[in-house]
């Protein structure tokens, strides 16, 4: 395997609870200092956090304090392109939990798989909240499954608002899993309009081996010039 390949995997691992660094050595077949450096890779774009002798994968909320005002700049930019009775989609994601924050007091439906954004609009008065079932996937906050993907077939919403982990011009969107890959194409094709909100450092990332293409007329939201 590539090493792009391996750190897709090393995440995977990291997440199911093996993150002793000569335990994974061991496992991928690699030298200790490679899966150092894969590490440090991971940890560079805020997937995992590094410890004494390994490594546990970031938290949600820890990659809320990243990039805060760039992403607040980005929800505003796509706050302002949402009409009043609209039906949007949000992605699991920091951003697009920023985005909900900014529609809460907007007259919408709102359809999501992010514990953030459905956070941000729990207690709205205006929103008319759908909360996609599947399976919990932690510690990013996110629903994901074959349930989630099979309910977006039966949705037809206004507006999409994709997040991220890398953003390639050739590939379309990075994602540290097939599942997740499969389910950002299903809401990719949900809605009329279709936005990627992704700050620069998004930008040409290329972290995973799991790849959402973007195949039809989609804008990007960044804070990049």
């Amino acid at each position: 395997m590539n090493a792009r390949e391996r750190r897709a995997r090393l995440l995977h691992e990291v997440r199911g609870g093996s993150g002793h660094i000569h335990e994974l050595a061991d496992q991928f077949q690699v030298s200790p200092s490679t899966i150092r450096r894969d590490l440090t890779l991971l940890e560079r774009d805020g997937h995992v956090v590094r410890t004494y002798g390994g490594a546990v994968e970031r938290s949600v909320q820890e990659k809320h304090g990243r990039n805060v005002a760039e992403k607040d700049d980005i929800a505003l930019k796509a706050a302002a392109l949402v009409e009043d009775g609209e039906v949007v989609v949000l992605d699991a994601g920091t951003t697009t939990g920023r985005l909900a924050a900014h529609l809460a007091h907007r007259s919408l439906t709102v359809v999501t798989n992010g514990l953030t954004a459905v956070i941000a609009l729990a207690e709205s008065t205006t929103v008319d909240l759908i909360v996609l079932g599947g399976r919990l996937r932690q510690p990013n906050a996110s629903i994901v499954g074959a349930t989630v993907t099979e309910q977006l077939r039966h949705i037809s919403a206004d507006r999409v608002f994709l997040g991220t982990d890398g953003l390639s011009p050739a590939r379309g969107l990075c994602s540290p899993s097939l599942d997740q890959a499969h389910l950002k194409y299903a809401m990719l094709h949900s809605a009329r309009h279709a936005y990627v909100l992704a700050d620069h450092s998004k930008l040409g990332h290329e972290p995973f081996s799991y790849w959402t293409p973007l195949d039809r007329p989609h804008t990007v939201l960044t804070d990049s010039p």
